[in-house]
């Protein structure tokens, strides 16, 4: 623990060790993911993915180890301990900042596979790690406005089939499919502007979990339903760094798949559309209520 050092000095330190995690497993990953795309043939995949996968999972223990030693760790977990690694998983979190997904890494890592996440694709050009999440198949999505699709009908539902594709590939080795329903991080201006009805949330989107519980919703053995509080304040990525997380309530519930959504069209069935986004509704209007109550909680 450096807790003695001054913060800038934490945060210059951490984002070294994080940069040489980065350096040394990425190389590792790119390597073989040349390979996967030269022979692009599925006992081929099998096995190089199974080896970047655990580079990559080499790669999330490296981050957990500098974050012990930088981070004061007053961590708060719960729901987490009985989970299988070998199986597949579909995982849902509030998100708040680029925080979330280290904390997420860190509470799942080596306890479910390895998660897969849904990223902007503006994030494929990141040095390194662009290239990196391309080589573990994460999948890239564009968000597009209502305005923009109006005028280019064609780019609707890209989206949704680059969700189906991924979760073609995530189904031939245990993964763990990873979904921010909200789709970008959430701010109180962003909030304002949705006018969400949520208190602690933006509005979820379901088109990502549709696709998912379609592409391979039988695989599934459980739905994670996790929820992140930082009772001290939503940290900034510099913040984190510098070893000023403060307090993380980490709540994780494992609910069963709900099968009566497996294999339903969701661009094409309006009846289907409407249920899963109203079981989202009913998901979220749970997880604002027990952020307030873990919020209360904090302060009592």
């Amino acid at each position: 623990m450096l807790s003695f050092l001054p913060a800038p000095v934490i945060g210059v330190l951490a984002s070294l060790l994080l940069f040489l995690n980065i350096l040394f497993c990425a190389s590792l990953l790119l390597g073989f993911a040349v390979i996967k795309l030269v022979l692009p043939f599925k006992p081929v995949r099998i096995v190089i993915d199974r080896l970047l996968n655990f580079f990559a999972e080499n790669w999330v223990s490296g981050n957990s180890g500098w974050m012990r030693l930088t981070q004061p760790m007053n961590w708060t977990v719960r729901g987490a301990d009985q989970l299988q690694y070998h199986g597949w998983y579909l995982v849902n979190s509030n998100h708040q900042s680029w925080v979330d997904i280290f904390v997420l890494q860190h509470i799942f890592g080596r306890r479910i596979p390895l998660l897969k996440f849904f990223l902007k694709r503006e994030l494929i050009w990141v040095p390194i790690m662009g290239l990196a999440w391309w080589a573990l198949d994460f999948p890239f999505m564009r968000r597009h406005s209502e305005a923009y699709l109006q005028k280019h009908p064609d780019q609707r539902g890209k989206d949704l089939e680059t969700t189906r594709k991924a979760c073609e590939k995530f189904a031939l080795i245990p993964t763990s499919v990873m979904n921010f329903l909200e789709g970008t991080r959430y701010t109180s201006a962003k909030h304002q502007r949705q006018q969400s009805p949520y208190q602690h949330l933006l509005k979820p989107k379901a088109g990502g979990i549709a696709l998912a519980l379609n592409a391979m919703g039988d695989k599934f053995q459980s739905f994670l339903n996790v929820t992140i509080v930082y009772p001290d304040g939503i940290p900034t990525f510099w913040g984190f760094l510098c070893g000023k997380m403060g307090r993380v309530v980490v709540e994780v519930e494992t609910l069963p798949i709900p099968m009566h959504f497996v294999g339903k069209d969701y661009q094409n069935d309006p009846t289907f559309k409407t249920d899963i986004q109203q079981w989202v509704h009913e998901l979220w209007l749970e997880k604002d209520a027990l952020i307030g109550r873990l919020l209360a909680e904090s302060r009592s």
